[in-house]
């Protein structure tokens, strides 16, 4: 028997325009952890994809060896037949169904009559426990957070009696706390001897769990590297993945601070559907012109459910409070008003609530302040494709033309359309939630510099991040939140991980 669970050789896929994958190499031993590094754009997801069925057999060439066998896999289900089983970024859960409905969607267990429910739920609860979860199957997923979701993938994979695991940015969504345990989990099913697939952009956590990982750029397979240590060099992984030294993670900025740009002064927020739960409890704070202030705190401390409440009433009910941009008070009572008022969101979810897939970057690029294309109330699509070429060009986005549907581009490419749609409504105060979540280092650099712009412009900005080194490396002061409310403020020059952290732990009392 090989010691290679898995060979791929000589994989090509192509796109209209594009060369995805250019004779990729993999090999993957039995029984570790194997992560798969690179650019966004770089292939990674793509050869996944392959692997899973999700693009079949014939719509590329090269070899797949599973288990000593060539594979030719035509869709989905031929993969995980053999024990092949792929978790995707964006979780494919149902939040109105129940855990245990998930779990076997597709795959329900059959009764005499129907689907056996009692079969069904006995089932789930066994494979939650496999995965440390006690939540009772019959609970919906739309009332469990995003740690507890991603758990119900893993369990839903177990369920199809999975040998070879395959995660795409699995913890891009989680705190640390809930990484950490996601990524022992993966250790403890390496040491029952299943074969796992990570693609992730934290190498903090690659250097953790990771025995070998294999490096892709532009489409091919750049090298394999051991980190039998755990003590993998970060700064190696950076140049073999971007093809060039990236010195400083975070790009300097000349600071040049103004007047406060966006105060908001004793916001209160409910909750949309339990309307007796307060979700934001009297916050208030500032930002100033040329400033960069980070909002940070565990999942679920309410700075997301604050942004989207703030931009136009969009999350919320019994909203109380007062905003003032530029000094002058303003009702923000819809999105568009607060469009109009100056305010732009980068919401964290740039596939749902960000853009439309299924429209062209140039069409995306605009729909925030379609009036500025308009001429007479029909749009110049000529003046449309100019602008959005504009923006390409700037930020560097990567596509064959602005006429490209942007759910064809990679995340980080996808993110700077976001950041160009809201670019070109040219508010004053961008609040952006999650910017580089999903994105890799060199994309993150890019981003960053395009904020520091924005900054330097005079624009207000809001960041609010999951990663404290992010906050720590971009923002001038940071706000901590917990449980709804504010529970720090501190200057860039005194914040820490630790101080930070430990706002978090004494505002718990």
């Amino acid at each position: 028997m090989s010691e290679y669970i898995l060979e791929m050789k000589n994989i090509v896929k192509e796109f209209p325009g594009v060369k995805a994958l250019d004779n990729v190499d993999l090999r993957v031993k039995r029984g570790e952890i194997h992560a798969l590094v690179g650019e966004n754009g770089a292939g990674k997801s793509t050869l996944m994809n392959i692997l899973s069925g999700t693009y079949p057999f014939g719509s590329y060439t090269g070899d797949i060896i599973y288990d000593g066998e060539i594979c030719k896999f035509k869709k989905l289900r031929d993969s995980e037949e053999k024990g092949i089983v792929i978790i995707h970024q964006e979780l494919a859960l149902i939040p109105e169904l129940s855990i245990g409905e998930n779990m076997f969607l597709g795959n329900e267990r059959n009764g005499k009559i129907g689907i056996d429910w009692d079969k069904t739920y006995h089932e789930a609860a066994e494979h939650l426990k496999q995965v440390g979860l006690n939540d009772d199957p019959r609970t919906l997923i739309k009332d469990i957070g995003t740690g507890k979701q991603q758990l119900v993938e893993i369990a839903k994979a177990l369920s199809k009696n999975a040998k070879l695991l395959i995660l795409d940015e699995p913890t891009s969504s989680l705190n640390e706390k809930d990484s950490k345990m996601l990524l022992d989990l993966l250790i403890s099913f390496k040491k029952k001897g299943m074969t796992c697939i990570i693609i992730s952009h934290k190498l903090n956590e690659i250097s953790y769990c990771a025995d070998n990982m294999t490096v892709i750029r532009d489409g091919k397979t750049v090298e394999t590297i051991p980190n039998e240590n755990h003590d993998i060099d970060e700064d190696r992984i950076i140049r073999r993945m971007v093809g060039r030294e990236l010195s400083d993670r975070y790009p300097p900025r000349e600071r040049k601070i103004g007047d406060i740009g966006l105060e908001v002064t004793n916001w209160t927020v409910y909750h949309p559907i339990y309307s007796e739960k307060k979700v934001v409890d009297n916050v208030s704070f500032n930002v100033r012109k040329g400033e960069i202030v980070g909002f940070s705190g565990l999942q679920g401390a309410g700075r997301t459910e604050l942004a989207m409440s703030v931009f136009g009433h969009s999350y919320g009910t019994r909203i109380s409070g007062e905003v003032k941009i530029g000094g002058k008070p303003v009702k923000l009572n819809s999105e568009r008003a607060a469009i109009e008022a100056g305010l732009a969101y980068v919401t964290e979810d740039r596939k749902i609530n960000g853009l439309i897939l299924s429209d062209s970057i140039a069409k995306n690029t605009t729909m925030a302040r379609l009036e500025k294309v308009c001429r007479k109330g029909i749009i110049n699509t000529d003046e449309e494709n100019a602008v959005a070429e504009d923006y390409k060009e700037k930020l560097h986005t990567k596509a064959p033309s602005v006429k490209q549907n942007v759910g064809n581009l990679s995340g980080g490419n996808q993110q700077k359309v976001l950041l160009a749609k809201w670019m070109f409504a040219d508010p004053e105060v961008l609040i952006l939630d999650e910017p580089t979540r999903g994105i890799d280092v060199g994309a993150k650099y890019e981003i960053y510099c395009i904020m520091n712009d924005l900054a330097e412009q005079g624009k207000s900005i809001v960041m609010i991040s999951s990663e404290m080194p992010e906050l720590l490396g971009m923002c001038d002061r940071i706000y901590v939140m917990n449980e709804g409310r504010i529970a720090a403020e501190m200057s860039a020059s005194e914040a820490t991980q630790e101080k930070i952290m430990a706002a978090i732990l004494r505002s718990d009392k």
